[in-house]
């Protein structure tokens, strides 16, 4: 068994600089060495070769490995044949294999063989009579004959056991382990991919290591539109990227890499001549698969869906990469416009639009900002505290200490330019009265509140957030279309009730769902629904049978930007209590006066806002 240690102390024998010397013409340049790229064609050198580090790397490409790397990449080997022929070199013997792992070498190879077999089955029945529909279909998506025979089009006919007939040389058990075939219980065994265009998956060598299958029968309303492999010992979805063996050419020749959200999108920019793209398989990019990327590409481009779902799922993705950043290595976003996905803007504007929208993709950072800055109103000094503190969040969790300590300076000095702008850039607010015994401002009183809407109020803020949560979650279930809305505020608030993460994944299922369809959904998840509580006695308009909808939904967007602030603001006060408790300084006690204020200040919103629905009803 090859182990990390065997193969550093392989590649700790071998000097790279002489390995590579053999076929590419390297200049001494201080402690490394300089060549013209043996993997692109350049003018002047840009390909280094470090001895010390054990590694290669271009700069205009972006190719980089080790002695292993180079045999595999440049000389064309297998792994093991690399292995072995640096091993006999470096005058060391290469480990007997461990028998459980040649076993299961083994089986992986035998995998392939079925595989293969079903590409090569499902690639004839494209072209048989019962084809047809498949072929009218990619006839209508405009893919003509090359690109179907080089992305390896294929067809899956119905029937429940016409693929088991075609194997038949393969024993059932092969075909179920290879993900084709399914067994229920003590049922007889049945196909997986049944009246589907089907699609190979292949790994990082151009083999066939799983499928897809898009549906063509309309009728088949309950069934996934697509349908990918299940894990097997040949296929992780989360370590593979569709298309990877074809992009990272094209990727060494152009310096990008692109990231779709599907492999239909993939197909459609390589038709258009834009071959450095990749997709995830059916999941949200993972850190296995950012990193693969980075082996590619420093700054990879993700090009997601114009629409809600797509610009969500770029945020995940951000938020996954920001743990894994490190110097020179990050990724930029597109947003297409919305409701269009890559596919449709190339063919209603055409490669030159999606051209121009990647060459102004943005830097992480800008879409972290940008993101947090709108995912609520931000019209009290509350909500740009909230601000701050998901920034800083963000930066947290950033493991490099270099880049989250450039990512704090740079998002802090974004927030104070916003939150603090120059005074006569300043709108005036209500007047204030500096009071010489204490020395801090004091406010015009409030106006006196309705004593009943105080009292209801009162009770009702003994439940806290809570109460206030099972307003909103009621709110949201009366009114689902607020639920998209108002679904990056709540997603990104992590203090929330976990409720509100079921009702975004409702929204992003079928935006358009009855509020007893969401009802019913939660329910069936066993997630407990709100009752008439505490809050219910402040009568907010959302929670009104006979309120207005307009009226309602600005009363709704009230309540949850004041659900959002609340934990943001109480984390601070208690941070701020915490230190003057231990430091006893005037800034300290300033800092947590301040905090308090803003307390009260936002318990007096609370109470104006239950006091005009006391009054208007």
């Amino acid at each position: 068994m090859l182990t990390p240690q065997w193969l550093d102390q392989l590649r700790s024998r071998v000097t790279l600089s002489a390995l590579i010397g053999r076929t590419t013409r390297l200049q001494k340049a201080g402690r490394e060495f300089k060549a013209c790229c043996p993997f692109h064609n350049e003018k002047s050198p840009s390909f280094t070769v470090n001895d010390e580090k054990g590694f290669y790397h271009c700069f205009g490409c972006g190719a980089h490995g080790d002695a292993i790397r180079w045999m595999t990449d440049h000389q064309g080997l297998a792994f093991m044949d690399a292995v072995k022929e640096l091993a006999a070199e470096a005058g060391m013997d290469v480990p007997a294999p461990d028998p459980r792992a040649a076993r299961a070498a083994e089986k992986r190879d035998t995998l392939h063989d079925v595989m293969a077999a079903a590409q090569a089955w499902f690639a004839s029945n494209l072209t048989a009579p019962e084809g047809a529909e498949a072929r009218a279909y990619l006839a209508t998506r405009g893919f003509d004959a090359h690109t179907i025979e080089r992305f390896g089009f294929g067809y899956a006919p119905e029937g429940r056991q016409a693929l088991s007939g075609a194997l038949s040389r393969f024993p059932s058990a092969m075909l179920i382990d290879a993900g084709l075939r399914i067994a229920v219980d003590d049922k007889e065994p049945y196909d997986r991919f049944r009246g589907r265009l089907m699609l190979p998956i292949e790994d990082a060598r151009g083999r066939v290591i799983a499928f897809g299958g898009r549906i063509l029968a309309q009728e088949k309303t309950d069934a996934p539109k697509y349908l990918n492999s299940p894990d097997t010992p040949l296929f992780d979805k989360g370590r593979t990227l569709y298309n990877l063996h074809r992009a990272a050419p094209a990727c060494r020749s152009s310096g990008r890499m692109i990231v779709v959200e599907g492999y239909m999108d993939v197909i459609a920019l390589a038709a258009a001549g834009i071959g450095e793209c990749v997709a995830p398989l059916g999941t949200a990019l993972t850190e296995h698969q950012i990193e693969l990327l980075w082996r590619h590409a420093e700054t990879p481009i993700l090009c997601f869906d114009g629409d809600t779902a797509g610009q969500r799922a770029a945020m995940r993705a951000l938020t996954r990469a920001l743990p894994l950043l490190k110097p020179a290595h990050s990724l930029r976003i597109v947003r297409l416009p919305e409701g269009l996905d890559p596919d449709d803007l190339l063919r209603s504007k055409g490669r030159a639009a999606l051209e121009s929208l990647l060459d102004q993709a943005k830097p992480l950072i800008d879409v972290l900002w940008e993101a947090e800055q709108a995912a609520t109103a931000l019209t009290t000094p509350e909500a740009k505290a909230g601000l701050k503190a998901r920034l800083l969040a963000h930066v947290e969790t950033i493991g490099h200490p270099d880049v989250a300590n450039l990512y704090r300076r740079d998002l802090l000095d974004r927030y104070s330019a916003f939150a603090f702008p120059r005074r006569q850039e300043q709108p005036r607010g209500a007047p204030r009265k500096f009071n010489r015994r204490n020395g801090r401002d004091s406010y015009p009183a409030q106006a006196a509140s309705d004593p009943d809407s105080i009292a209801r109020l009162n009770r009702a803020m003994d439940g806290g957030t809570d109460a206030l949560s099972a307003a909103v979650l009621s709110g949201l279930l009366r009114w689902p279309s607020e639920i998209a809305r108002h679904a990056e505020a709540l997603a990104s608030t992590p203090a929330l009730d976990s409720r509100f993460a079921a009702l975004v994944d409702c929204c992003d299922a079928a935006p358009l769902l009855e509020s007893e369809a969401v009802a019913t959904i939660l329910a069936r998840q066993g997630i407990e629904l709100p009752g008439s509580g505490a809050w219910s006695d402040v009568r907010f308009g959302f929670l009104q049978p006979d309120a207005q909808e307009n009226q309602a939904k600005a009363e709704l967007a009230q309540a949850i930007e004041l659900l959002v602030e609340r934990p943001a603001l109480e984390a601070a006060l208690a941070r701020a209590t915490a230190r003057f408790e231990s430091e006893l300084s005037e800034e300290a006690f300033g800092e947590q006066q301040r905090l308090l204020k803003r307390k009260l200040e936002f318990d007096n919103r609370l109470r104006q806002m239950a006091t005009r629905q006391a009054a208007a009803s």
